[in-house]
C-alpha cells in the first residue's frame, strides 16, 4: 500500500500537466512519502455503459484495468490528480475513470445504505489543474467534478493547484515558480497524508 497515489490524467505524457504533477511527486517523495504513480492514457478504461451490473454487489461489471486503478486509488491514504481542463472540465481520461466510480457509489449508497451527505472524510486528496485560458470561471466546473469525486472516495480536498495560461509543451518551463509551487505543496501534502495515517 503506498501512502500517495499520484495519477497523470493529460493525453500528454510530457506536457504542462506532467510536468508540475511530477514536481509535486518529487516534493512528496522528498518529505518521505512512497508515492505511485498512473498514467491513465496507459491503461485501457471503458467508458461506463449504464448498464448498473454493479446494483448487486458495487462491482462493475465491465472487466479492464479500472479494477487495477480503483484498488490502488482505494489502498492510498491520499490521491493527487492532474488533469489539463478542456470545456471547463477535466480530460476524457479522467473523466472516464471518474464515471466508472459510478459502482463506487452504487456501492456506498445503494448496496451499503449510507445516507447522503453523510461523510467521512479519512483521505485527502490532493488536484493540479491546468488551463490555456484565463478566464474567471476556467476551473469551477472541474473543481465541482473533483468535489463529487473525492467525496465518493471518502477523500478531503486538502488543496487545488490552479494554472492559467499554459497550452503548449513546454510551457511551464517559462515559470519555475509554478513548478516550485507543485513540488512545495507536494512536500505539505506528504505531510499532511503520512501523519494522518
Amino acid at each position: 500500500m503506498s501512502d500517495i497515489i499520484a495519477i497523470y490524467g493529460s493525453p500528454r505524457r510530457n506536457g504542462n500537466t506532467a510536468a508540475l504533477l511530477k514536481k509535486a511527486v518529487e516534493g512528496a517523495r522528498e518529505a518521505g512519502a512512497q508515492v505511485d504513480e498512473i498514467i491513465l492514457r496507459d491503461f485501457k478504461i471503458s467508458p461506463c455503459l449504464e448498464i448498473y451490473g454493479c446494483k448487486k454487489d458495487g462491482e462493475c461489471a465491465i472487466k479492464d484495468d479500472f479494477q487495477n486503478v480503483r484498488d490502488l486509488i482505494l489502498a492510498a491514504h491520499g490521491m493527487m490528480i492532474a488533469s489539463p481542463v478542456f470545456f471547463y472540465t477535466v480530460s476524457a481520461h479522467v473523466k472516464m475513470l471518474m464515471d466508472r466510480c459510478q459502482s463506487l457509489w452504487v456501492k456506498k449508497y445503494w448496496v451499503g445504505g449510507v445516507q447522503p451527505g453523510q461523510r467521512s472524510f479519512q483521505r485527502k486528496g490532493l488536484v493540479i489543474a491546468v488551463g490555456a485560458t484565463k478566464g474567471k470561471k476556467l476551473f469551477d466546473g472541474m473543481l465541482l467534478t473533483m468535489r463529487y469525486f473525492f467525496d465518493i472516495l471518502d477523500m478531503q480536498l486538502w488543496d487545488s493547484l490552479l494554472f492559467r495560461g499554459l497550452d503548449f509543451e513546454g510551457d511551464v518551463l517559462k515559470h519555475p515558480e509554478y513548478l516550485k509551487q507543485a513540488y512545495d505543496r507536494g512536500r505539505d501534502f506528504a505531510l499532511a497524508v503520512v501523519e494522518n495515517k
